[in-house]
């Protein structure tokens, strides 16, 4: 199952309660010195927002791991820092389905399609001003970035939620609130009962 949404929609909370496995896609961002990082228009923050600020190629290959063997090396990231400051092991055994959840799960819809292991994939919509609200206080919280540049983004990122979800839908996912995409997860996961790991 793979789980998009705008930063702050509740893709997390989702993931946690639906019971299934969680590969955090987060966790493929570029570290902050990496050249080819995306810069804001007219700015000089680093768009983490964009496409081209997350390894999508590591992503599909660590979900195609899961898939064909059940384990996969996972990445540590630091979001304050801007680095990954290690790396992990995520084990799935034989569970027959797992979430990847991420504000980029959707850029990689078509190639899991492709490779024959995507189940479902969803996207999160909460509304502008509530992902604005629990995005901000997240981050703050979090002590992910500053707050002039938590401000900005979040600005940003209120006023482009509605383009965002409709990129995020073009390619391929299904837009949908809290409820409906655990009923869905909740279905896939029965459907699937017996299976190998073959789906994300």
């Amino acid at each position: 199952m793979l789980l998009c949404g705008p930063s702050g929609s509740g893709k997390s909370l989702v993931a946690a309660r639906c019971g299934l496995p969680v590969l955090r896609l987060d966790d493929f961002y570029k570290e902050g010195d990496d050249p080819t990082l995306p810069l804001v228009a007219g700015s000089s923050d680093i768009d983490w927002d964009h496409p081209d600020s997350w390894d999508a190629d590591v992503a599909v290959e660590a979900i195609a791991r899961l898939c064909a063997t059940g384990s996969t090396g996972v990445p540590v990231y630091d979001i304050a820092r801007s680095a990954r400051t290690g790396e992990n092991t995520l084990d799935i055994g034989c569970t027959p389905l797992f979430v990847a959840e991420g504000i980029f799960a959707a850029e990689i819809v078509g190639r899991c399609r492709e490779l024959g292991v995507l189940a479902d994939a969803l996207c999160l919509t909460r509304g502008p001003v509530t992902t604005f609200r629990r995005r901000f206080l997240r981050d703050l919280r979090e002590g992910r970035k500053s707050v002039p540049f938590l401000l900005r983004r979040g600005w940003r990122l209120m006023r482009a939620e509605r383009s965002i979800i409709a990129r995020q839908v073009a390619l391929g996912a299904h837009a949908c609130g809290l409820d409906e995409a655990l009923g869905r997860m909740a279905a896939a996961a029965t459907g699937r009962q017996g299976r190998t790991p073959t789906a994300a």
